[in-house]
């Protein structure tokens, strides 16, 4: 199946996406300090992350709704093991079968989160680790509608905390440059949404707001990306930390421990 490719699914290749891209990277890069063995990834969208993370285990198996070439060129690694499908259930996915798991902006996508955490705790060994991120809803510019949903601190906690025996949900922070990028990011969006008085994007179905969104977000992305290249472009995954989550993170990154 071709891959669509919408806002949703970023990558390195469009410039305008840079900071966010970023920032994307920066989760695989801390996720690399804590997986093990083996690992299942839940959503590896284009698998910018894969070879980072499938570097650091013994085995790498990964489950999406759609391949990507890089998925198509890890597939004759003997430790690379691909199920192309949707979740939840993780079809093929034995019980207590995994040390590590990772699944990063994908729970927002998932119509029933409660049994999509459920399936997370079912293929987890004891004691093994989910590494879980998605976007921090009080941080939000404006509706998203690819996103069913989306947390706070204490939403995710209290969805978390019934399946596993320890739950610690920092944030993701960025700098002073990526604070500023965000703060222009945010009056540029309002131009655009001070013309919803009738707040339309909360109040219409998801798929009537989908394309529109994604057009929009793609030249206020590239506008962005105009008028301040030189300050945007140089940066990095190193330029985004982790503490503990509060309302202005960027990004909620939650460690579940089984």
């Amino acid at each position: 199946m071709k891959l669509i490719q919408t806002a949703e699914r970023i990558s390195h290749a469009e410039a305008s996406d840079h900071v966010i891209f970023q920032r994307s990277i920066f989760a695989y890069h801390e996720a690399a300090k804590i997986v093990r063995q083996t690992l299942l990834e839940i959503g590896t969208g284009m698998g910018y992350g894969m070879e980072l993370l499938a570097s650091q285990v013994d085995n790498y198996l990964a489950i999406d709704k759609y391949s990507s070439p890089l998925v198509e060129k890890n597939k004759e690694n003997e430790n690379f093991l691909f199920y192309q499908q949707s979740v939840p259930p993780f079809t093929g996915i034995a019980d207590s079968s995994v040390d590590s798991l990772v699944t990063f902006q994908v729970i927002e996508h998932i119509k029933n989160d409660h049994a999509f955490v459920e399936e997370i705790s079912r293929v987890l060994k004891p004691k093994g680790q989910a590494i879980i991120t998605t976007p921090n809803i009080k941080m939000s510019l404006t509706r998203n509608p690819w996103h069913i949903r989306e947390y706070t601190v204490k939403e995710l906690q209290a969805l978390l905390a019934p399946h596993f025996s320890k739950v610690e949900v920092f944030g993701v922070y960025g700098n002073d440059e990526v604070n500023d990028y965000y703060e222009r990011n945010k009056k540029s969006v309002q131009k655009y949404t001070r013309f919803d008085i009738l707040k339309l994007q909360y109040n219409l179905p998801r798929f009537m707001l989908q394309i529109p969104y994604d057009i929009l977000n793609r030249m206020n992305r590239k506008k962005l990306m105009e008028q301040s290249n030189a300050e945007i472009s140089h940066v990095s995954f190193k330029d985004y930390h982790l503490k503990e989550a509060d309302d202005s993170c960027f990004d909620l990154f939650a460690i579940a421990t089984k």
